[in-house]
């Protein structure tokens, strides 16, 4: 004799399915597509990065409140097991400045013309080497070379028969 458990169900407020469990009144399926629909509001950025993009930028609930994330950070913050109690500790979790440490210490620098890469702001003006020559000049001085002529003789041209395009006859 097989015993069937009635498990406890609630409807969802906009779908009316009934569910287990319900988000905000919803399904996980309504609430879903609730909470993607919303949209983030004029000049946010992530609570996490910074990032300002409208595009990559969604409102999560995080710590029962709103916030803008961005799809990254969120997508980070879903697969946390526990997720830390405020912005300051998850951010610090989710760091991705690379510019903090060095990592190539006492390793070769093996590029052709080596230069520190972390200083300053790397959109500002170019910099000099000292002596005035710009580092990312594209007209970069090269050592002189003399010009190299190259004369060619009459014998040396081949001559090569060219197509010609002749009118075509209509049949008839």
């Amino acid at each position: 004799m097989s015993v069937e458990i009635e498990r406890a169900t609630l409807p969802c407020g906009v779908c009316g399915a009934r569910v287990s469990e319900l988000r905000r009144g919803r399904c996980w399926g309504c609430y879903t597509r609730w909470s993607e629909s919303r949209p983030v509001g004029q000049g946010a950025a992530c609570a996490i990065c910074q990032e300002r993009r409208r595009g990559e930028l969604r409102l999560v609930e995080l710590q029962a409140r709103s916030r803008a994330l961005c799809h990254s950070c969120a997508g980070r913050i879903a697969r946390l097991d526990t997720v830390p109690t405020s912005v300051n500790a998850i951010r610090i979790l989710l760091g991705r400045e690379r510019r903090e440490g060095e990592r190539r210490e006492g390793a070769l620098d093996r590029r052709i013309f080596p230069r520190e890469r972390r200083v300053g702001e790397r959109r500002a003006a170019p910099r000099t080497d000292g002596n005035g020559n710009e580092d990312t000049d594209p007209h970069m001085l090269l050592p002189d070379f003399e010009e190299i002529v190259i004369e060619l003789a009459e014998s040396d041209v081949e001559s090569v028969e060219h197509t010609k395009v002749l009118e075509r006859n209509p049949i008839t």
